[in-house]
């Protein structure tokens, strides 16, 4: 699997992308917003999740790559979530932080929306936060997407969420 943008390319990660995966969730300020902070286990396990998930799904969080170099620099991807207590098809990214307002994560998610409306049935997608990771929201909004709701949750005091639906394209 690998969808090819502008400047990145996404495929599937492995344990192989364990160093460049942990200088992005083990990097408490672009994680600040995440409800705990990820060690070697914790990376280690977000990888066989993913990998779980491709297997399960056929999609989960995909390494993102630079076309240029080869370089992973991140993750972006489709998972089922529990948002408000549905399980809902959500994009989601992180960009280590010396690559972050480049437009990365943009066109990483854009590439992801694309391919999630051509390849699943679901009728809408959607991305969720904590209400104060602003650039996280922001990062959606950019690809089409517009707030759904906010609701309390235990894990993020508030949670927002954003959503774009197929006819939100035509």
């Amino acid at each position: 699997m690998r969808i090819e943008t502008q400047r990145l390319f996404l495929r599937e990660m492995n344990m192989d992308d364990f160093d460049a995966l942990y200088k992005v969730l083990a990097d408490k300020e672009i994680m600040k917003h995440y409800p705990y902070t990820f060690d070697d286990t914790k990376v280690r396990e977000w990888i066989e999740r993913n990998i779980k998930r491709y297997e399960d799904f056929g999609f989960g969080l995909w390494a993102v790559c630079l076309k240029e170099t080869g370089e992973m620099i991140g993750d972006c991807g489709l998972t089922l979530q529990n948002i408000d207590g549905e399980m809902l098809p959500e994009i989601g990214y992180h960009i280590r932080a010396d690559q972050q307002k480049k437009g990365y994560a943009r066109e990483a998610a854009a590439a992801v929306r694309d391919w999630a409306f051509a390849n699943t049935d679901y009728p809408a997608l959607y991305s969720y936060c904590k209400y104060t990771n602003v650039p996280s929201y922001k990062t959606a909004e950019s690809i089409g997407m517009h707030m759904d709701k906010e609701y309390p949750d235990e894990a993020n005091e508030i949670t927002h969420v954003s959503v774009i639906r197929r006819e939100d394209l035509k």
